[in-house]
């Protein structure tokens, strides 16, 4: 169930109404006087917000509403803070006075908490009914219809371009004209390609090129836009009127369902051609694509849209499809049409503007509607380079307003506001980072859940996972890039292309989203009220706060940069995000106050070396959920920090310590990493208690020479077991220097456990008891030695889908001195297992590679990471290259493999046999070779 969300729509209006209604029950019925005004104010702020959430999906709302709509807004924001105040002041969970002087010293701060609150209740409702009154006053409410200014779409001129205008079109057009007319089945099938890219890359303009090229040779030709609210009807009798030639007017039928039918009766047996440009959604192609006959044989269906998932059922049954993933102008082309449109020619660009040209030209990134946009922009103002430069230091910025850059705006504004409310919030907060950053997601997301702009009841896990679906979503949507993915093909960051940057920082700064300070050409914003603040620090030698601005309702707080100046906590009473991370001149001195943000609900201090101790009042922080420590030099938690009984994750460095009473962190979900040996009796006891832990990281290794502290520590270890076998809903483990641990000790583990990871603990076998954990999907383990008997246990997991094995020393069977050692071989086939195995690493560098694959090996690893010593596998006895039988892994589609060994032509005739078997595998698997 979705709780109150903070958005960019609404402001804070959801949390208030929540809020509100608290306040209105049986908990607070002691303030009866305010009552009433709480149940009038609800009503009201109800009405608005579904007004607010009417309002936020018009793109061109008219002036007014737009004044309206923040003043509301920004309200609620106010409103939120007082409430807090108020529930904070009244309801705080450590005011347990002792004695009869402190006792009434509470009960006077109540009482005047009761009258500030009634206060506050009828001043807000006074604000708001004077709010709606101003609109209703100034807004014209005469019935008459009232004309607008339409604007055309850019996409639809893209069109009536002529191909000598266009650059860069040759290649992708060649590529796509060369998918739909080669290939056996092309004759006999309808040919579909569905082209995919971001707005403005010109996924219009290639579908019209490759449309006039090819439209001469079908009986049957159509192109038409969908859009992002299509209306269904409408487009069919468009295809209809197209494909038959009647004229519209006579394409009138009593249905959808019945002008499907005579579309379909009519290209029966026809060739056609079909461009299906913009389409937004599935159920949109889910419609339309009913109407085009699939046995016409040699005909054509493109759509263009900028949504993968869309590309992909287009592309699926019943059409035989391919996906056109369409890029950005490389630099040449981009200087071409850059050029060509300033000054004709690139000869003939001024020198002095050669170098500023370059670097808008990187900013624009090869997005052909940003080159065109801004150089039509350019060609309107001086020829100078200091004008110049400024266009470069604020592209969308001071561009927006200019009527050349208004096409531009109409693209990226149609992907914004097709999105829902809370995906717009999301997006918005990418304002908040500097300019080519690489953004991390699971910061992003614990951002977006800190200060609920998604937000669940079935807690932080599953609120995280909505979370990943967000970021998956915009994506899909072209609107962030995908950073680079890990081992597990997972996208773990992303960027910004700086246009799209540049366009929603104009919409953060419209609704008081975001303060940026320290931007190079844009001015702080006269919104007073700070409501999220970034410093940027550039070439400044110190960047301080302004003068003048309101930090009390910041909600959340980053830092980028050495250089600035950084403020005091005190300010900042209603923080709910902190983040800083890699804050080089963070001091413990600048932490002095961090325990009076209450509402704090992310603290982030990683990679904070001179923070070495935490203030010991941090269990005051009620409302925290994420505590990072790593990189710090903190090596003792205060004990207060047991009080933090909605913290779900603490993060932490190996070798710090932590407080008796963790219990009481009902909460907990992620705890990383725990130095056993350094931690007390009572700790390793309560551990067991934690039954909402889901991640756990523990450190084996002692950082004690204290007397006696092997037989202390073997006690420890028996404890540390005992709570572990205790923790039901324990879903990933990661051990470091435990091999006795992990030997047998750990039988049996929860079965719950999904991944298991075992760094400097080298064991001689794999344990039997890794065989019941039938939920394992990761493991990693070093291994003394690789047996067959260990691939049987292994293989036996029935959802193991990713294994790592570290191989640090072989076996040899002792022989006569007369004859060479002889190696265990193993080898891996169909009934060894591994149903749904898909990534495999196997790193013998220190032993010798004694793996072979046989036939029905691993049938789905489509990853295969190997590293050997060429040196040592002679010692098989195979008279040549190891043949590790790579052929036989049917699924095989990557193979990553580094070749050790002193002797270079031992280590070539390797890597000769590797990339000959990769040649030689029917799938031809990428090969990454060192």
């Amino acid at each position: 169930m979705e709780a109150a969300l903070v958005s960019a729509a609404t402001g804070a209006l959801k949390p208030v109404l929540e809020k509100l209604g608290a306040l209105a029950g049986d908990e607070y019925k002691r303030f009866k006087g305010v009552r009433g005004d709480i149940r009038s104010l609800t009503r009201e702020l109800t009405a608005m917000e579904a007004f607010l959430l009417k309002m936020s999906e018009d793109e061109d709302p008219d002036v007014q509403d737009k004044v309206w709509m923040n003043e509301v807004r920004e309200l609620s924001y106010d409103m939120e803070d007082s409430i807090d105040d108020f529930m904070q002041s009244v309801g705080s969970e450590d005011s347990k006075p002792d004695g009869f002087l402190e006792k009434m010293k509470n009960s006077l701060g109540k009482m005047k908490a009761r009258r500030r609150i009634g206060n506050e209740i009828g001043d807000l409702k006074k604000q708001i009914i004077e709010v709606a009154e101003r609109n209703a006053r100034y807004k014209s409410r005469e019935a008459f219809s009232k004309a607008k200014n339409a604007t055309v779409d850019p996409r639809a001129l893209a069109i009536f371009h002529q191909a000598s205008e266009l650059v860069g079109i040759d290649e992708p057009k060649a590529e796509v004209i060369k998918l739909l007319t080669e290939g056996v089945s092309t004759q006999e099938h309808v040919k579909l390609i569905s082209i995919v890219g971001a707005g403005g890359l010109g996924k219009t303009t290639l579908a019209n090129q490759v449309y006039q090229d090819l439209k001469g040779k079908f009986e049957c030709q159509a192109f038409l836009s969908v859009s992002r609210n299509p209306d269904i009807m409408n487009i069919l009798r468009t295809i209809l009127s197209a494909v038959s030639g009647q004229l519209y007017a006579n394409t009138e039928a009593g249905s959808i369902q019945q002008l499907i039918i005579q579309i379909s009766d009519f290209l029966e047996h026809k060739s056609y051609f079909v461009v299906l440009d913009d389409i937004w959604d599935i159920d949109t192609w889910h419609a339309l694509k009913l109407a085009f006959p699939v046995t016409s044989s040699g005909s054509i269906i493109i759509t263009t849209t900028r949504i993968n998932d869309v590309a992909e059922s287009c592309r699926s049954r019943p059409f035989s499809g391919e996906m056109y993933c369409i890029r950005p102008l490389g630099m040449v082309h981009s200087r071409q049409l850059f050029y060509t449109r300033l000054f004709n020619s690139e000869e003939n660009c001024p020198s002095y503007l050669k170098e500023v040209s370059e670097h808008i030209l990187q900013k624009c990134a090869g997005l052909p509607l940003a080159i065109i946009a801004i150089s039509g922009l350019l060609d309107n103002i001086e020829k100078a380079e200091g004008s110049w430069k400024q266009v470069k230091d604020s592209i969308g910025r001071a561009l927006q307003r200019n009527p050349s850059i208004e096409g531009m705006m109409k693209i990226l504004s149609l992907s914004y506001f097709e999105l829902p409310a809370h995906l717009r919030s999301c997006l918005l907060c990418f304002s908040i980072f500097p300019e080519d950053s690489i953004i991390q997601k699971k910061v992003l997301i614990n951002r977006w859940i800190a200060e609920r702009l998604i937000h669940t009841e079935a807690g932080y896990s599953k609120t995280y996972e909505f979370g990943e679906r967000c970021f998956n979503e915009l994506i899909n949507k072209s609107l962030i890039q995908p950073g680079e993915p890990d081992r597990f093909d997972r996208v773990m960051s992303c960027r910004l292309h700086d246009t799209i940057l540049d366009f929603i920082i104009s919409k953060s700064i419209e609704e008081n989203f975001v303060t940026l300070v320290g931007v190079p050409s844009l001015m702080v914003g006269t919104q007073s009220k700070v409501r999220r603040l970034s410093l940027q620090a550039g070439k400044q030698e110190e960047l301080i706060v302004p003068r003048g601005l309101v930090l009390s309702h910041v909600r959340s707080l980053d830092l980028f940069g050495t250089a600035v100046k950084i403020p005091s906590m005190d300010k900042f009473r209603h923080l709910r995000f902190l983040d800083f991370d890699g804050c080089r001149q963070l001091e413990n001195h600048h932490l002095e106050n961090v325990c009076r943000l209450f509402q704090l609900r992310y603290l982030s201090l990683q990679g904070v070396e001179k923070v070495s101790k935490l203030p010991e009042q941090m269990g005051r922080l009620w409302c925290l959920e994420v505590l990072n420590l790593i990189g710090t030099s903190v090596c003792e938690l205060p004990a207060s920090i047991v009080n933090l009984k909605r913290l779900v994750h603490l993060l932490i460095n190996t070798n710090a310590t932590l407080p008796g009473g963790i219990c009481k962190l009902q909460a907990l979900e992620k705890l990383n990493a725990v130095t056993v040996y350094n931690q007390s009796f009572n700790f390793l006891q309560e551990l067991e208690q934690l039954q909402s832990l889901k991640a756990l990281a523990l450190d084996f290794e002692d950082y004690s020479s204290a007397d006696g502290a092997d037989a202390e520590n073997e006690s420890k270890k028996t404890i540390i077991v005992a709570s572990l076998k205790s923790l039901g809903n324990l879903l990933s483990l990661t051990v470091w220097d435990g091999p006795e641990l992990v030997g047998e000790s750990l039988c049996p583990m929860p079965l719950s456990l999904r991944k298991l990871a075992v760094w400097r603990s080298i064991i001689p076998h794999v344990p039997k008891w890794v065989g019941s954990l039938v939920n394992l999907q990761k493991l990693r383990l070093e291994l003394v030695r690789a047996e067959q008997k260990d691939f049987y246990i292994l293989g036996g997991l029935p959802v193991l889908h990713y294994l790592a094995l570290n191989i640090e020393e072989s076996e040899t069977i002792n022989t006569p001195s007369t004859e060479e050692p002889k190696v265990t071989r193993v080898i891996v086939c169909g009934e060894v297992g591994f149903p749904c195995l898909r990534i495999f690493n196997y790193d013998s560098t220190f032993a010798v590679m004694n793996l072979t694959f046989a036939a029905g090996a691993m049938p789905k690893v489509d990853d295969l990471l190997i590293k050997f010593d060429a040196e040592k596998t002679e010692s098989l006895g195979t008279g040549g290259a190891f043949d590790l039988g790579i052929e036989n892994l049917p699924s095989l589609v990557k193979i990553r493999c580094r070749v050790w060994g002193d002797d270079s032509s031992r280590v070539e005739a390797e890597k000769v046999a590797i990339r000959e078997a990769a040649n030689a595998h029917p799938n031809r698997p990428t090969l990454y070779l060192r």
